[in-house]
């Protein structure tokens, strides 16, 4: 270090650390993250790594003519993944994310407006000692999310694996995860679709099968794929501080961990390849990361509609269940080698 650099032997030292599993209780609450306003960036940077086909986002006239609003609906994805990168002050450290429960856009968010979120500490669970591993714990968060007027945008929990400082501790933390919501009520995702939305524009406008043509059981193989590239850029760009995300160091595996939002909007754009008249996303029942994904993996969807559920007012709610597969990109001695990564359990709005 140069001479002239070196902290003076009297200053005092600030080690900015992130809080291991031990640091978490329940109910504390994290505010500290800023609030983001989104802007056309956001859609164009999100456009550019993922190519999603939902065409609200996309096109200003029809979203309009649909919504009302002059200004261009913000894709779910985005909200989804700013609204994460919010929550992980606490889960800097984090492991894996394992899964997501009872997440609900409960408004429709248009580029201008601003995000803030509050994320709780609901329950901590030390994992059982296995031989040979360090000791981690499962921490849950619930997540509020709120826009400029103080209305909620967003609700949902998130369950993050999380090492203990002293890789032998027994910490005791044992809460049950019963105030999860194991499944979601349809009447509340109805009650999220904009009554003003005029869906019959939608259906009259754009050519092509609309809610009343699909079919449930209906099974969609989709044969396009889509390579893993740019994923230290989308956790900067949401303030993900998860630091597996971003340093190889701090993650289990020796190589950054993709962040797990960035499989889901590669499904989500899968999908839009197979619905193309999807207006947009509502809800997702669950969400499960059931292996890790890398820098280069080749990821592909296929997934079925379980459930039609018609609105008064036309149109109406389809259940998808999709699962995703990673063809590993470094896997040189085996490149046919297959994970599946995600089982991801969504709710749709079609026209």
């Amino acid at each position: 270090m140069d001479e002239d650099r070196k902290p003076d032997a009297t200053a005092r030292i600030i080690q900015v650390e992130a809080p291991y599993f031990e640091d978490l209780k329940v109910g504390q609450i994290y505010t500290d993250a800023p609030a983001v306003t989104l802007t056309a960036g956001h859609a164009a940077f999100h456009e550019a790594l993922f190519g999603d086909r939902l065409r609200l986002p996309l096109d200003e006239t029809l979203c309009e003519k649909v919504t009302g609003s002059a200004r261009a609906l913000v894709h779910p994805n985005v909200i989804c993944n700013v609204a994460i990168g919010q929550t992980t002050s606490p889960t800097q450290r984090v492991k894996g994310n394992l899964f997501y429960r009872g997440l609900v856009l409960h408004r429709p968010v248009f580029v201008g407006d601003t995000l803030r979120t509050s994320t709780k500490i609901v329950a901590v669970k030390q994992n059982r000692a296995k031989p040979g591993r360090d000791a981690t714990g499962m921490a849950v968060l619930e997540i509020h999310v709120e826009n400029q007027r103080d209305e909620t945008v967003l609700h949902f929990w998130r369950c993050a694996m999380i090492p203990c400082r002293d890789p032998n501790a027994t910490t005791g933390a044992s809460d049950s995860f019963d105030a999860i919501p194991a499944e979601l009520d349809v009447k509340q995702v109805e009650a999220a679709v904009p009554d003003s939305w005029k869906l019959d524009h939608f259906r009259r406008e754009i050519p092509g099968e609309h809610f009343d043509e699909l079919e449930e059981g209906s099974h969609y193989v989709i044969d396009a794929v889509d390579s893993i590239t740019s994923a230290p850029e989308l956790v900067r760009l949401t303030l993900n501080v998860a630091k597996a995300h971003i340093d190889a160091a701090s993650s289990p595996y020796g190589k950054r961990l993709v962040y797990g939002g960035h499989t889901i909007s590669l499904a989500s754009s899968q999908i839009t390849r197979a619905l193309p008249n999807l207006v947009t996303l509502v809800a997702w029942r669950s969400c499960d990361h059931t292996q890790p994904v890398f820098e280069g993996d080749v990821l592909h969807t296929e997934f079925s509609i379980d459930a039609k559920h018609p609105l008064a007012a036309g149109g109406g709610l389809v259940d998808l269940h999709a699962v995703v597969r990673a063809t590993r990109g470094d896997q040189a001695q085996d490149p046919g080698a297959e994970a599946t990564v995600l089982d991801w359990r969504v709710i749709g709005l079609m026209a």
